[in-house]
């Protein structure tokens, strides 16, 4: 679907490529520098691996259970002041980071950045989009997700050149800097609450300018509303159990390939091509978004996870590792945009920062239990195939909550 010339110049576009951007360097700052820091702080500081991964657990954890009461002030005040605040909070926070000295602090230090998480990465980022957009949603979803997604490929380059160059604290110092200034002027000059505010419409036209096609209802759910629907209780057990896989699976992959026999060039190259068939996850998901049903299409490549995992055990060496690659990153890809494209289409705009949030809480759970879970599973088995065989089953089961979220038509009263 082609934008006309007037949707073109809409003011949404402006807010999803400035949303692109201070998600790329959001996501490169909170998450992804934290696993470049981690050896040199060791060194330094005498901590062990566990003592330190347990502060980014602490993060995930607070940025999930945050999610509603972000959730609740955006819906109510919009994300201007909320987006703003948290990127002068994470900044403090990036700075503060490049001064401990305790493993306390260190702790506190990484509970405020998982606030800080939670006030300005994707989950607030698409309430934003969900707001400004109806028909072109799903593509200004993909202009934020495909910016962001390079996050990783760009940061934890710089992030290791830093650490190697200035040392590890004055790196900090420096990607404190480079938040601040990526963040906080965009998120103050350009956010707005809602297009009306500028005399504008979602998607900067009507759908009346298309005469073939007729406007159907925005749904306006409210949270109490839906979570007394079924639907919102699929959703959540659906993925909840695809981001539980996809953290614990991504947490062990290294380990877990080199148990298989793969050498350290290959696993590295595997972990890179999965970051691309991310990439490809999404471009493939949008346009497939709106032509089929997201509940049948987000189920599908959710299932993706459970063919990458199979491929794995089954598969022929070579063979196996690319499939993996392959069917896990696709599904990883497309689980970034299905859960924002499921939510504003089942509950509408207008509470979606609540219902998300709430969500988000029920998802956070899973996903800072699961690597220790799977690392659990595998010191009790002596190895990495029962975690393969029951994160194939959770995958799959993830799926078919996904199809069986779809709500049913109504059924019309025979009098």
């Amino acid at each position: 679907m082609t934008p006309t010339s007037s949707s073109a110049s809409y003011y949404g576009w402006r807010i999803a490529w400035a949303l692109a951007l201070t998600q790329t360097i959001g996501f490169g700052v909170l998450y992804y520098a934290f696993g470049v820091f981690v050896k040199p702080m060791e060194a330094e500081l005498g901590w062990s691996r566990a003592e330190t991964s347990a502060a980014f657990s602490l993060a995930l954890l607070v940025s999930g259970l945050a999610a509603f009461p972000v959730g609740r002030w955006f819906d109510r005040h919009g994300a201007r002041t909320l987006m703003t605040a948290g990127s002068i909070w994470g900044s403090l926070l990036v700075w503060g980071w490049a001064h401990v000295q305790n493993l306390t602090a260190f702790y506190l230090l990484w509970a405020g950045l998982g606030l800080a998480m939670a006030m300005v990465l994707y989950e607030v980022a698409f309430a934003v989009l969900a707001v400004w957009f109806r028909r072109y949603r799903p593509r200004a979803m993909l202009v934020v997700t495909l910016m962001a997604g390079l996050a990783s490929t760009i940061f934890v380059p710089l992030c290791t050149w830093l650490v190697q160059t200035v040392g590890w604290r004055e790196a900090l110092e420096i990607l404190a800097l480079v938040f601040a200034l990526g963040t906080i002027p965009l998120h103050v000059l350009v956010l707005r609450r809602r297009p009306q505010d500028l005399g504008q419409v979602p998607d900067g036209e009507p759908f009346e300018v298309h005469p073939n096609r007729s406007a159907p209802p925005e749904p306006s759910v409210s949270t109490k509303e839906a979570l007394h629907q079924p639907t919102f209780w699929w959703l959540s057990l659906g993925f909840a159990l695809s981001r539980a896989t996809s953290i614990a699976l991504t947490a062990h992959m290294v380990p877990m390939l080199a148990e298989k026999g793969y050498t350290p060039a290959l696993i590295a190259t595997a972990a890179g091509m999965v970051g691309v068939m991310q990439l490809a996850g999404r471009i493939v998901y949008t346009p497939f978004s709106q032509k089929v049903s997201l509940f049948h299409l987000s189920a599908a490549f959710l299932g993706c996870y459970t063919l990458g995992l199979l491929g794995l055990l089954f598969s022929p060496a070579g063979m196996g590792l690319w499939a993996f690659v392959l069917f896990f990153g696709l599904a990883n890809g497309s689980i970034s945009l299905a859960k924002p494209a499921l939510i504003a289409e089942t509950y509408g705009a207008k509470h979606y920062g609540s219902i998300s949030g709430s969500m988000t809480s029920i998802i956070a759970v899973a996903q800072t239990i699961a690597p220790f879970g799977a690392g659990a599973l595998h010191e009790l088995s002596g190895g990495y195939n029962t975690v393969l065989w029951v994160f194939a089953a959770l995958a799959a089961l993830s799926a078919l909550a996904i199809a069986q979220a779809k709500p049913k038509p109504a059924t019309p009263q025979v009098e």
